[in-house]
């Protein structure tokens, strides 16, 4: 595969939020001890699960699907709360961290080696009206040649017309391309019906995709350049 082009997920690929800290501060003021691993591995299966049995909830607003992930949330940790204060303390928890969007800390250098090695660099992410922000407030927005939000162009991962459209901006084929995400299905399903080659970001080994079959996958973009020739 000769590659010319890499086009990239947003959030939990490039970004993250530090989710974890206050969910663990919740358990805390309740008496509850759990470790931050534990509770970054029950995020990580919460999300597997909503990408996989209800597509689509994770790019919407989270003022629709945030009670309803933490209940199951909730559940793979094995404790119950009242959902509607127990959501509403999370809330004021997180404003207090002002735990944003953050770049992970191997983002801005894979992104700078990609451009060193003259790879066009690309975004397709559902997302709303604030992606653009995330990546100004990150400091990645210089790194993109083109952007595709789905909330501005009014199409969805895993619909082709999203990655379609994508690759007419670019002026690049899907031969030239290669597309990096978390969610099997939206990403790697959406980029191979147009014809990407495509890896699957999963940071657990294979916790959370066993359902899936044999899948190209990346612990992190870190490991990309060494595997285009561009880790230096």
């Amino acid at each position: 595969m000769t590659v010319a082009y890499i086009w990239f997920d947003l959030g939990y690929t490039l970004v993250y939020l530090e989710r974890e800290a206050a969910y663990r501060e919740f358990l805390l003021e309740q008496g509850i001890e759990r470790s931050l691993a534990d509770i970054e591995e029950a995020y990580h299966q919460t999300d597997k699960l909503f990408m996989r049995q209800y597509p689509g909830a994770l790019g919407r607003d989270t003022n629709t699907f945030y009670s309803w992930y933490i209940g199951v949330l909730n559940y793979a940790l094995n404790v119950h709360f009242d959902l509607v204060h127990q959501c509403r303390r999370l809330r004021e928890i997180e404003a207090r961290q002002q735990s944003g969007w953050r770049a992970y800390p191997e983002t801005l250098e894979v992104l700078g080696l990609l451009k060193k090695h003259s790879y066009g660099i690309g975004l397709i992410s559902n997302w709303d009206f604030t992606a653009r922000t995330v990546l100004e407030e990150n400091g990645l927005l210089p790194f993109f040649d083109q952007i595709v939000i789905s909330s501005e162009v009014g199409v969805v991962k895993p619909d082709e017309a999203i990655f379609k459209k994508a690759l007419k901006l670019a002026g690049v084929s899907a031969g030239q391309s290669l597309y990096v995400g978390d969610n099997y299905y939206d990403d790697v399903i959406g980029s191979q019906r147009v014809g990407m080659e495509s890896y699957l970001i999963n940071r657990f080994g294979r916790l959370g995709i066993e359902e899936i079959g044999p899948v190209p996958t990346l612990s992190s973009i870190k490991e990309l350049p060494q595997l285009l020739g561009a880790s230096s």
